[in-house]
């Protein structure tokens, strides 16, 4: 630490050591090194980069190479990141979603500026966008066929418990109604080639479907998805009346669990290995030739009913791979074969399949595997 006297970097070192301060005040991540002098929060450079575009609000600097003078310091010691969270997220509704380092750019700057900008926690019962039980607007949605982004009218009705869009912004019939409770949204900035990209996945006669929007707006766009969540919340709480707020909340919008190429082989495992983009949405292998849209599904059951991951290929497995880390899907029906390019990626898949695998199956998820067996 560069400059300052030498009982001030003591009291600095000594705040900073607190185990209230061992982790980013906004994302999580360990260890942070920098810090807002203004709102007297320890925060990660990711974090920091943030609050440095708000400087009407914060002041940030780095805790090893900047200068605090002691009056800093002391506001520092006085705050922390306890104090300043009691204040700023008081009040956050249990279904809003609180990003980690994990998360993308734009879900970290909306939490954040809804945090010490808007201040949309400090005071209870406060009412929020997302908070309503309906939204309506445009989102601008990629066309299937042609890949063309085109300006459409999305409505999200909680009493209704469904999502609509609609071609036409006068539109009496919706292109698309989906219930509620068989959504799932995430952000994918990089697949969908725009940081505000959102894909929501739903389920129509038990297939996995896609709409791939976005937002110029990030706080738009995040606007919608905590609005999502809301309205899923709360028609759980209807559905599951005995069941816990926080038993409700893990039954909303969730991240893929693992996504990425991998080559597969047909049926009879003897045909070339074809790369692929898969992305396992918790019981769910979905595969795509295009990351955009889904060619198959594998259903991923548990190990109690007969399905389990090896690591490698079965010995005498026949057709072409160019990647050699394998590993196999093995179900009640058939095994399933795969190859990776690194062992690294082969490993994670594997964990990424152990932890779905290790799981009960819940009495819908019966009924899914059912569908599965009775398609093939």
């Amino acid at each position: 630490m560069a400059g300052g006297t030498e009982r001030s970097m003591k009291a600095l070192k000594e705040v900073w050591r607190r185990a209230e301060n061992s982790l980013c005040a906004d994302c999580g991540k360990p260890d942070p090194d920098w810090a807002s002098s203004t709102l007297g929060v320890f925060i990660c450079l990711s974090c920091s980069g943030i609050h440095r575009n708000i400087p009407s609000i914060s002041k940030v600097k780095s805790l090893k190479m900047d200068h605090w003078d002691d009056a800093q310091v002391q506001f520092l010691a006085k705050h922390g990141n306890a104090v300043t969270k009691a204040t700023y997220e008081a009040h956050i509704p249990i279904y809003y979603y609180q990003p980690t380092y994990n998360d993308c750019q734009v879900l970290r700057e909306q939490w954040i500026r809804a945090k010490y900008e808007r201040k949309e926690f400090t005071e209870p019962g406060k009412q929020l966008p997302y908070s309503d039980g309906v939204k309506e607007g445009i989102l601008w949605k990629r066309g299937r066929d042609n890949g063309q982004f085109l300006p459409r009218k999305f409505l999200l009705s909680e009493r209704e418990g469904c999502l609509k869009y609609f071609t036409k912004q006068d539109s009496k019939e919706p292109k698309i109604n989906v219930k509620i409770d068989v959504i799932n949204a995430t952000f994918q900035p990089v697949k969908i080639g725009n940081p505000n990209g959102l894909q929501i996945t739903y389920l129509k006669d038990n297939k996995t479907r896609n709409i791939f929007v976005y937002h110029d707006s990030g706080k738009e766009v995040v606007d919608w998805f905590n609005a999502i969540r809301s309205v899923q919340f709360h028609y759980l709480k209807v559905a599951f009346p005995i069941a816990s707020d926080n038993e409700i909340k893990n039954r909303l919008t969730r991240n893929f669990l693992k996504e990425g190429y991998m080559e597969k082989t047909g049926p009879k495992q003897r045909e070339a290995f074809k790369k692929r983009w898969f992305t396992l949405d918790h019981r769910r292998l979905m595969y795509f030739k295009d990351p955009l849209f889904a060619k198959g599904e594998v259903f991923v059951g548990s190990r109690e009913n007969g399905y389990s991951v090896q690591k490698g290929l079965p010995s005498g497995t026949q057709g072409n791979f160019s990647w050699h880390y394998g590993l196999t899907i093995v179900t009640p029906d058939r095994e399933y074969l795969f190859t990776c390019e690194t062992e690294t990626d082969q490993l994670d898949w594997i964990a990424a399949f152990t932890s779905v695998i290790n799981q009960a199956m819940t009495p819908q998820e019966y009924a899914i595997e059912a569908y599965f067996k009775f398609k093939s």
